[in-house]
């Protein structure tokens, strides 16, 4: 590639180095710190996986066991906020809520040393634990009701579920949650990520650094999408119509939701094992009939878009698992941003460590040597 040459959306472009995670999309492989996702689900849990992310090496029992109980230590917000929770709008989005409480949190407690290492570790600590509860106290006081104060005795995904609606969710429920957090914690430089990375570059507090991100992550193309994959079901509505609207859509060249990414030119990993999980749940507690839908949606696309490189992602299964786990539609992203958090803040940590600002140009196709019009002549 030519230098200067422009490449829509920066793709293929390198924007940092990294040692946090590592994709093959033509294998459909997927590692945070050289673990394969597959055995990370099989075999950790979202806390672990996180420090794993963020601190770079799999915590001793003394050290797993310290970082779950700082991290629960902090799960409680400030009544301020809680405060300010309560004059949101009803009807406000809550990644506009999330974003706004994520910003304020900032300011209970200021930017101390980004060299210091108690600080980064309290930093991490801090934003892990109070992100389900910021989403979880919106979600019950949007409809008028008090939030639910967590549970130390409960896990980081079961304390979530039980904040919801106070009450203490099945274990399978748990763990299945549990394993969605790990599926979506990290995934190399996407949007948010990239936007996490350009906003740590200025030296900013973290909170400021997970504000851009959560804003990053709140777009359709993005963390929405798998919202829009429900709407999408929703609106084939039967067996029937599955093939219809997929020639539709593709008649029209329209994206279907839930379908391709560009990175993976075979299905995506996380989406194999979300698929897995979802029938454990359905064989639980009851079949979801947009289950059929997906799969027929998926097996009729692969007839069209198979030879395309285009298959499900991340989006297609996860919206089918959080709607049996009884999550609203409009939580979804949230969710996606609580995982997320674990790979923002590992990125922000290895950002400070050999920091530059991000300062990229542009390819000009203005116009040069215009002259000022004076208003009464224009």
């Amino acid at each position: 590639m030519a230098v200067g040459e422009y490449k829509p959306g920066l793709e293929g472009i390198p924007a940092t180095q990294s040692n946090i995670s590592f994709i093959d999309g033509q294998q459909g492989l997927l590692e945070y710190r050289g673990i394969r996702i597959e055995e990370l689900c099989r075999y950790s849990n979202f806390l672990e996986t996180a420090y794993l992310l963020i601190f770079g090496e799999l915590p001793t029992a003394k050290q797993f066991a310290a970082f779950v109980e700082d991290v629960n230590y902090r799960r409680r917000i400030k009544y301020r906020i809680r405060d300010m929770i309560k004059c949101f709008p009803e009807s406000g989005q809550p990644m506009d809520a999330l974003q706004s409480c994520i910003a304020a949190l900032g300011m209970f407690y200021p930017l101390a040393d980004l060299h210091d290492a108690s600080f980064i570790y309290d930093a991490t600590a801090r934003l892990i634990a109070k992100m389900p509860t910021l989403v979880a106290t919106f979600h019950l006081m949007r409809q008028g009701n008090d939030p639910v104060a967590p549970r130390d005795d409960l896990s980081y995904a079961a304390n979530f579920l039980y904040m919801l609606n106070e009450k203490e969710p099945d274990p399978l429920a748990a763990h299945v949650f549990d394993v969605c957090l790990t599926l979506h914690a990290e995934h190399t430089v996407n949007a948010s990520t990239f936007c996490a990375l350009v906003t740590a570059s200025t030296l900013t507090d973290p909170y400021t650094v997970l504000t851009s991100a959560i804003g990053t992550l709140s777009g359709p193309l993005h963390g929405g999408a798998n919202e829009e994959v429900m709407r999408m079901l929703a609106e084939i509505g039967t067996i029937e119509n599955v093939v219809p609207y997929l020639e539709r859509k593709i008649k029209n060249k329209e994206k279907i939701m839930g379908f391709g990414h560009r990175i993976y030119k075979v299905k995506d990993p996380r989406a194999n094992i979300l698929q897995e999980l979802a029938i454990k749940l359905f064989d639980r507690f009851g079949h979801d009939p947009y289950f059929d839908l997906a799969i027929e949606l998926e097996n009729q696309a692969a007839k069209y878009l198979a030879e395309k490189g285009i298959f499900p992602n991340v989006d297609f299964y996860s919206g089918l698992v959080y709607r049996k786990l009884g999550i609203p539609t409009d939580l979804f992203t949230p969710i996606f941003a609580i995982a997320r958090t674990a790979g923002w803040l590992a990125h922000w940590k290895e950002q400070l460590a050999d920091n530059r600002l991000f300062r990229p140009i542009q390819v000009y196709t203005g116009r040069h040597g215009v002259r000022y019009k004076p208003i009464g002549e224009r």
